[in-house]
């Protein structure tokens, strides 16, 4: 058995926060219209204190509520939360397909992603991921990144012994690279054939 980790912003699912802007897919493309706000308002709110948000230092409500007057929105920080997770999940149902051919051909497949609590729970059972994947190693829950070694401790120590290395497909190539670094084979995605055509996972799809 084999464990094999999946990214989940630009991987499984077609992202707003891809690195190609050219394949971006954007959630807030309406958000002027639905609630009054302007998409490029929002980009403060991704700055240098995201990633308190994202390793769990800070609840994305309390951020949200902080910085949601300052442009204006006079709503529920939970009603913008809601639209923002109802619309940011473009699945990428061609490679959730590869994963589910892969259970149980000698993979055990995993998701391994820089998320906050509220949406990583929401993606796991709301959306479904929980169906495809032995479970969700993601930063708030880790209390670190993906590009932190702890990081990738604590995912070992919950994927357990393994005779292989961790095989990992994630879009950003600073990822990889500490990937690599901690002794997993990380392999940078950019499309499907980047996963089916790797030779460990052809092998077992054919």
């Amino acid at each position: 058995m084999r464990a094999v980790l999946f990214d989940v912003d630009g991987v499984l699912i077609h992202s707003f926060f891809h690195p190609d802007p050219a394949r971006r897919r954007r959630w807030d493309q309406h958000l002027h219209d639905d609630l009054g706000v302007r998409r490029e308002a929002l980009e403060p709110f991704f700055g240098d204190g995201f990633v308190d948000i994202v390793e769990g230092r800070m609840s994305i409500i309390a951020a949200l509520d902080e910085f949601l007057p300052t442009i204006g929105f006079q709503g529920s920080s939970l009603d913008f939360f809601d639209y923002w997770l109802t619309h940011d999940v473009h699945l990428n149902l061609q490679l959730l397909d590869v994963v589910r051919r892969l259970r149980g051909t000698g993979a055990r497949p995993f998701i391994a992603t820089n998320q906050e609590h509220i949406r990583a729970f929401h993606l796991w059972s709301a959306v479904g991921l929980k169906h495809y994947f032995e479970d969700m190693f993601y930063a708030s829950r880790f209390g670190a990144g993906k590009q932190r070694p702890e990081f990738y401790e604590r995912a070992e120590a919950l994927i357990g012994p393994h005779d292989e290395s961790p095989l990992f497909f994630d879009d950003s190539a600073k990822v990889v690279a500490t990937a690599r670094a901690h002794g997993w084979e990380g392999v940078l995605y950019r499309d499907l054939a980047d996963c089916t055509g790797h030779p460990w996972v052809a092998a077992r799809l054919s």
